[in-house]
């Protein structure tokens, strides 16, 4: 008896992936645990092992397929003795074709119905130009989830479809037959207004009148793209943000580190960023009202700083977790990130090593800027911006000018969750340790 191959879910929130690459081919035997393809989450590409042992008789997912969705059968595998040729796809993938075009035609009926009962309506003048109107502003329209996504994704607007579905509701079908882009440009853009998607204003999309059709290039948005700037505007307008601002002074922290790693093992280098990270996660066991979580049910306190650390990769940017970090000395921190962050810009992390965080440390010093905020990332209640450490004169403690290294730290704390008060106590507490970094010896 043949074997389906479905597509795993290798996240806890993973509905679809992207099948970027097969490692095998029609006619070769696997065993259990070879590698078997390559799939694409939205957060990294990872290996997928063969579960059972036999002959692959059939690949029903190409390779680049993208959207497909978990538990979705790929391939098929034919068992030790069974004639591979005459294996076939299995009959829950081959229904859903035999059905499309019946389908179709049943719901044209349909169709007529609801546009029967506007008629009558529409005879008055104004009644025409109100419908549009109030969809355009956001009014509730009419559509499955799926389509909401779909629609979202191909910047098609919702209020200019007319549904196929029972009772004149938008369907995946009927977002999928809309020309991409050009709904919203006529019906929304022209109005100069965003589209309401799923409760989210979602961005309008680029009107031909403003930019000439060949003066850009469009690059279609990947997975990861489209969970960041999901998640982000989510975070954005959903979260009550409020900054709070310090200046640091680095010397004696820069001193230490130089000392540290005069001290280390051949190959361990410590890095300021190592530093804040272990300054950030102590500051978080000092003041355990900041480490926490909103949630629908109540606060949750966590028992453990495990700090999310902000990485640029192309396509988006990727949080890889140190998680007990204030258990943690300065070396295992440093060897650990090296290996996240390099695994992490080949898009090679596993779900469990970017999920979980308490915190976040979004660091842009590298790149010169010296004060920035960032958008916190839920169900993290905290974030905290570093910028560059600079030269500055300061006033010393005998009331002379003299100069220091600052940096300037901004954090972004969920009012929900934190006060004024509370992340004022941990920026105290975090500044303390940079400062005095021999206090995180103690």
């Amino acid at each position: 008896m043949s074997i389906n191959i479905t597509m795993p879910a290798l996240s806890p929130t993973m509905e679809e992936g992207t099948l970027a690459k097969w490692l095998v081919k029609e006619g070769d035997t696997v065993k259990s645990g070879d590698i078997i393809a390559e799939i694409e989450t939205d957060k990294a590409t990872m290996e997928v092992e063969a579960v059972d042992e036999g002959k692959v008789a059939k690949i029903i997912v190409p390779e680049g397929s993208e959207g497909v969705k978990v538990n979705t059968v790929i391939a098929v595998l034919a068992e030790d003795g069974e004639d591979a040729s005459a294996v076939s796809a299995p009959a829950a993938e081959a229904a859903p074709k035999k059905e499309a075009a019946p389908k179709a035609e049943e719901k044209k009926p349909e169709e007529k119905k609801p546009q029967a009962a506007p008629k009558p309506a529409a005879a008055p003048a104004p009644a025409p130009a109100a419908a549009p109107a109030k969809a355009a502003s956001g009014a509730r329209v009419m559509a499955s989830p799926l389509a909401k996504r779909i629609a979202a994704n191909k910047g098609v607007d919702l209020a200019a479809l007319e549904g196929s579905g029972p009772h004149g509701r938008i369907i995946k079908r009927d977002v999928e037959a809309a020309k991409p882009g050009a709904q919203a440009a006529t019906a929304q853009a022209s109005k100069g207004g965003p589209v309401s998607v799923d409760g989210l204003i979602m961005p309008q999309v680029l009107d031909d009148r403003v930019y000439a059709p060949d003066s850009y290039e469009l690059k279609p948005l990947d997975g990861m793209r489209k969970t960041v700037a999901r998640r982000l505007t989510e975070s954005f307008m959903q979260v009550p943000h409020f900054p709070l601002n310090i200046d640091i002074q680095l010397d004696n922290l820069l001193t230490s580190r130089a000392a540290i790693n005069n001290a280390a093992r051949e190959g361990v280098k410590v890095s300021v960023n190592d530093l804040l990270i272990k300054a950030a996660a102590l500051a978080l066991i000092d003041e355990p009202d900041c480490n926490a979580s909103y949630t629908d049910k109540g606060i949750a306190y966590h028992k453990h700083a495990n700090i999310s650390v902000a990485v640029a990769v192309e396509g988006g940017l990727i949080t890889p977790v140190i998680f007990k970090a204030e258990e943690k000395g300065l070396a295992e921190i440093s060897e650990e990130m090296k290996d996240l962050a390099t695994r992490a810009r080949e898009r090679k992390l596993k779900p469990q090593e970017y999920m979980g965080g308490t915190f976040s440390i979004s660091n842009l010093g590298m790149f010169g800027i010296k004060s920035f905020g960032s958008i916190i990332n839920p169900p993290e209640g905290m974030i905290l911006s570093v910028g560059a450490g600079e030269k500055r004169a300061v006033v010393d403690e005998t009331g002379n000018i003299v100069a220091r290294t600052v940096m300037s730290v901004t954090l972004s704390c969920d009012h929900r969750v934190i006060g004024g008060a509370e992340g004022a106590k941990w920026l105290a507490a975090f500044k303390r340790y940079v400062e005095t970094p021999e206090a995180m010896l103690l």
